[in-house]
């Protein structure tokens, strides 16, 4: 879950100075630097992971399906189907899911064990943060206290939401290291506000602020980080199933990295109510806030204004001629969208952060907001880039499930109605959705749409990033509150006018691909990039992907500072900034070509177009260019290596761009799409998704990302823990020599990794005891550890020159 603060409602709406004079201001204040923001030896970075969690274990032992079957909820709709006000196929259905021999795995379940179970260091949290206000510990506790302490078995129990057992069993393994070990744990103590929660599943963010040095592979350092840091969590999850009994009471809870929501929770979203669904999965916020009652609000006012967004959308799709009768499929009451998992990328710069931080009137908030816009309108030119090549959401779509007010998720919030319809029109085409020549979409009951399915070969189609779809990335400006003209307040005019339209609503966030971090709410300045779905690894395709997110940064600076692109060049109204981001969009899809106008106001999208080969004039569209997704792509890599020679050998970086090239003309086998989609259809035993039904291949997915994925990425932290313990065995350093005397508590004077490395199979199975799980912890704390002091002198070293 993000942490922004948004800009407060009686804050300034208008700039004090008209646009265009704060943009001189600021490109001269950039012009005067000695060195541009975000140059190579400037950015810092750090990352969230939202994370999926599960439960395994039969029916009767795991708290979500005895919670259903347990509620009032159920008890009234039996009652009501006893009566006859009640379709009886609801309980049926929910009773098959609950109940079916093949459910065993509960995603985004919850865990109950004996409250004494938790050591001294671990009930002390408990009890702080039941409290309704952490400030004051001795205050009254929060009003839903019931939820997370009830009697069973005769004695007190705890019932806890996954984000929150990751907590607890830190501060457990800190207890445990009080004794033995009081310097790493006195240490590893600020980790606990850490592990936070998405709106449903766990989330962590970055353990410190790495660097990112030419020298190491710029990305690389929040590679690493972000590798290890879910390989704690991993072994925080294996201890907390032996040390808290989970896996003898039938619960054994498992973490790992998954896109889409849960094919079961996307069942029962259908089958309960909108209000139950947000009590059964809606994070309680139990850590990370001092008032969680109140963020837990927030995290249901999310859901609630997602899922009468969605219903909305229907009519937009009405108005933009898309669905055309009147029978149409209404998406449930409650929306799941907030079930997707992703990463978040941000990256600062020192520099602009201390000019910030130092108050000077030569750049304020204000010229940090009229680049930063600008800066963001130049970036989302080059997204597409990402999309599939760097992290992926595969999803295989049946016929019966294009439904356009479906199909099309959020969409007709994030483009225009014209090129929504021509995206339509494309994805329909890719799809093969025609019968005889004309185009066919599902009619609506459901035994008619199998029927035309099977009768006419209707197969439906595969999505290389469906998660770009399904949730609400990027909102659209409106007419009268551009989202990026560079003017404080414009975020919050536009979420004004988007709640006046049922679309949003302003107490929330604005939804933004790449985002502003402002120096005054977070403490730093820079951008967070949220277009990230899922990487088939950490080392190579995040550390890769992070790389260019920091190359194209400080080329989009470039740009401003230099004067080559001002905010005139991309103007702010709702079709130019639609006409940008639907190549995104249509890169997520899978879609090969979009339309853009020949003599369009976009100045800097005319430049990479120029650059495109193979454009033609539109036969269907007049004045529109046909432009192809990958000659775009290709176009905007050029745009890149033509532009920016210099940032290019300043970031050393010149074979990323040849492995980028690579992944672009050969996504199947390099892009993260196809790596991706390749696990997947392993798993199924077929060698493309087509062959597989949409059931079975989500089925595939998450048997994939649960197992052989888990598995690369605890393999990937444990070569990257390793790496560290060996420097820390050879005690070169005085922050290694200091870390070799932890060390030696913890395993004694052996070598620390090889003490790592004869464990990692059995860390890898899930094998490992409760003693062996906690010298790893150990271990995984002390790399960390120094990890986050190496990195803090760099800087002092850095400011000191």
């Amino acid at each position: 879950m993000s942490r922004t603060t948004a800009i407060p409602s009686d804050a300034a709406l208008h700039a004090a100075e008209p646009r265009h004079e704060l943009q001189r201001q600021a490109i001269q204040f950039l012009a005067d630097l000695p060195a541009l923001p975000f140059s190579h030896d400037d950015i810092t970075a750090g990352s969230e992971s939202e994370l999926q969690a599960a439960v395994c274990g039969r029916s009767e032992d795991v708290d979500l399906p005895r919670t259903i079957h347990a509620s009032n909820y159920v008890k009234n709709i039996r009652e009501r189907t006893a009566a006859g006000d009640s379709p009886r196929i609801l309980i049926r259905q929910l009773q098959e899911l609950l109940t079916s021999s093949e459910a065993t795995v509960w995603e985004n379940s919850w865990v109950r064990f004996p409250r004494r179970c938790l050591n001294r260091a671990a009930t002390q949290l408990l009890d702080r943060d039941l409290a309704a206000d952490k400030r004051a510990p001795q205050g009254p506790r929060r009003a839903d206290v019931d939820r997370y302490l009830l009697v069973e078995q005769g004695e007190e129990w705890v019932r806890l939401p996954i984000s929150y057992l990751l907590t607890l069993t830190l501060a457990e393994v800190l207890g445990e290291f009080e004794e033995h070990v009081p310097t790493l744990a006195s240490e590893s103590r600020r980790l606990l506000d850490h592990f936070l929660n998405d709106n449903s599943s766990p989330e962590t963010f970055s353990f410190y602020v790495s660097r990112m040095e030419p020298s190491g592979g710029m990305g690389t350092g929040i590679a690493r980080e972000t590798a290890i840091r879910f390989l704690l969590t991993h072994l925080l999850v294996l201890y907390a199933n032996r040390r808290f009994g989970l896996e003898e009471r039938g619960q054994c809870v498992v973490v790992y990295a998954s896109p889409h929501p849960p094919m079961r929770q996307r069942r029962l979203n259908h089958l309960v109510s909108d209000a139950f669904y947000r009590e059964l999965f809606m994070n309680p916020c139990l850590s990370g806030w001092e008032r969680g009652e109140e963020k837990s609000r927030y995290m249901g006012l999310c859901h609630e204004v997602l899922s009468r967004s969605q219903l909305n959308a229907v009519l937009r799709l009405k108005d933009a001629g898309i669905i055309t009768r009147n029978l149409v499929v209404l998406p449930s009451t409650s929306n799941i969208s907030l079930a997707n998992n992703g990463t978040h990328l941000s990256l600062g710069s020192r520099r602009l952060s201390e000019v910030l931080r130092a108050g000077t009137k030569r750049y304020t908030p204000a010229h940090e907001k009229v680049v930063g816009d600008l800066v963001i309108k130049i970036v989302e030119h080059f997204l597409p880039l990402f999309v599939g090549t760097y992290s992926a959401a595969p999803y295989r779509m049946n016929f019966q499930d294009f439904h356009p007010e479906l199909a099309l998720g959020f969409l007709p919030h994030e483009l225009d109605f014209t090129h929504l319809r021509m995206l339509w029109r494309r994805w329909k085409k890719k799809a093969k959705l025609s019968v005889f020549g004309r185009a066919i979409t599902p009619v609506g009951p459901m035994w008619l749409d199998r029927a035309l399915s099977a009768l006419f070969h209707l197969r439906g189609d595969y999505v290389p990033d469906f998660r770009l779809i399904d949730y609400l990335v990027s909102l659209l400006s409106t007419d009268q509150s551009p989202a990026l003209d560079g003017l404080l307040g414009n975020d919050f005019r536009l979420r004004r006018d988007l709640g006046q339209l049922g679309v949003f609503d302003e107490r929330m966030s604005l939804y933004l691909c790449y985002k502003l971090r402002a120096q005054s709410v977070m403490g730093f300045s820079g951008f967070e990039g949220r277009h990230y779905s899922l990487f088939s690894n950490h080392l190579e395709d995040f550390a890769d992907a992070a790389s260019l997110q920091a190359l194209v940064t400080a080329l989009a600076f470039r740009y401003v500072a230099t004067g080559q692109v001002t905010h005139e060049d991309i103007p702010d109204d709702p079709f130019t900034e639609s006409e940008r981001r639907q190549c995104m969009f249509a890169s997520a899809i899978g879609v090969a070509t979009v339309n853009v106008r020949e003599a369009g106001p976009n100045r800097f999208l005319a430049r990479i177009v120029g650059r495109t080969q193979k454009t033609r004039s539109s036969r269907r569209y007049a004045g529109h260019l046909r432009v192809r997704i990958e000659d775009y792509r290709l176009a905007l890599l050029s745009t890149i290596e033509d532009d920016a020679p210099e940032l290019i050998e300043a970031f050393q970086l010149r074979d990323h761009l040849m492995r980028l090239r690579q992944r672009l003309l050969e996504p199947d086998r390099c892009g993260t799409a196809g790596k991706l989609t390749r696990g997947i259809v392993e798993v199924a035993g077929v060698d493309r998704p087509m062959r597989l039904s949409g059931e079975e291949f989500a089925q595939a997915a998450e048997s994939y990302y649960r197992g052989p994925l888990r598995a690369q990425y605890v393999r990937e932290a444990l070569t990257c823990v390793e790496e560290d313990l060996r420097a820390i065995d050879q005690a070169e350093s005085e922050t290694d020599r200091r870390c070799r005397g932890i060390a030696t508590a913890l395993v004694g004077p052996r070598s620390s990794a090889e003490a790592l490395t004869e464990t990692a199979p059995e860390l890898l199975s899930g094998s490992a005891g409760s003693q062996a799980l906690l010298r790893s912890l150990g271990l995984c704390l002390l790399a960390i550890s120094r990890s986050q002091a190496l990195n803090s002198h760099r800087d002092e070293q850095s400011w000191a020159s």
